[in-house]
């Protein structure tokens, strides 16, 4: 097993069962945060935006939105998993094991369990990972597997995606 430090972006060739990344970004979540998704998503639980009502449930304060954590912890890991890739192929066994408090720091790491050719798409291979995402204390509060179509190092489908000026190159 390799443990990788920080980069941008894997492609296919690049994964190796049993590799961990520690993908380099912590995020802490705020409470703007919180409301905001909270709002946008139309989650009307109030455990994650009325703090009376959350101080008499058992956890007794404002809990983050758990897809809100979802989806910090998938960006977390896009850098080293799913930067070169062109589609998510889906989540199993999603598990929320820790309650997140505003104000917690969030971190992510992902293990290859697998890889394989793609059978329909010969410039792509599918990865499978395991994704948990830590808080600043080291608690584990979500794990899930993820499958991952990335493109190969030769595929022409994410190179030259750069526009030309029009009005030519820069100059001094």
């Amino acid at each position: 097993m390799t443990v990788h430090g920080p980069g941008l972006g894997r492609y296919y060739e690049d994964f190796v069962v049993g590799d961990v990344y520690r993908h380099p970004l912590g995020r802490t979540i705020s409470e703007a945060d919180n409301t905001w998704f909270t709002l946008l998503t139309m989650n009307t639980n109030q455990n994650h935006f009325n703090v009376r009502f959350a101080e008499r449930a058992p956890v007794g304060r404002i809990i983050v939105n758990s897809g809100l954590t979802v989806a910090v912890v998938l960006g977390l890991s896009v850098i080293d998993v799913s930067q070169n890739a062109s589609m998510n192929l889906g989540w199993d066994e999603i598990r929320l094991t820790h309650p997140v408090f505003v104000g917690d720091t969030v971190y992510a790491e992902s293990i290859v369990l697998e890889t394989r050719e793609s059978a329909s798409r010969p410039y792509a291979g599918i990865v499978a990972c395991r994704t948990r995402g830590l808080n600043q204390d080291g608690e584990e509060i979500m794990s899930w597997r993820r499958s991952v179509m990335v493109y190969k190092r030769d595929a022409p489908h994410d190179k030259d995606h750069f526009p030309e000026a029009r009005t030519g190159p820069m100059t001094i």
